[in-house]
């Protein structure tokens, strides 16, 4: 059996919802100020420092596969370069490009919210809301 969800619940919700519709649009504005999608502008900032593609994905909570063709648009763009992991050939390494890094910069700049949206809240408060998290996760 189903129960509404109190008020409380439901404004907490609807916080949530707020706060991802304020990331979402903030990271899509600076993202489209460069002619960027959101998520390309996601794997450039995770590529400001030379990252594997699996780092990268991970960032974008995206399979590998799809990191791929967003790479290749960076790249096209001169934004990002890919080159072999020295310790590892198999594995391919993305950095950004110089270029790529004065974009990472202006995107951060265009999205206070978005690169840190607990800015906030003290180490506590942020290791309390991630214990309740995925308390409410794991439930």
């Amino acid at each position: 059996m189903s129960h509404a969800p109190d008020e409380l619940t439901r404004q907490i919700v609807g916080l949530f919802a707020a706060i991802n519709r304020r990331y979402s649009q903030e990271s899509e504005a600076a993202a489209t100020a460069h002619g960027l999608t959101p998520l390309q502008a996601k794997a450039l900032l995770a590529a400001e420092e030379p990252a594997p593609m699996r780092h990268i994905a991970d960032q974008l909570h995206a399979e590998p596969s799809n990191v791929t063709t967003i790479v290749d648009r960076l790249e096209s763009r001169g934004l990002a370069e890919r080159s072999p992991d020295p310790d590892d050939r198999r594995v391919k390494r993305v950095a950004a490009t110089e270029a790529g890094r004065t974009v990472a910069v202006d995107l951060r700049t265009r999205m206070p919210f978005a690169a840190a949206p607990l800015a906030r809240l003290t180490a506590q408060q942020r290791e309390t809301l991630r214990e309740l998290l995925q308390l409410v996760l794991d439930t």
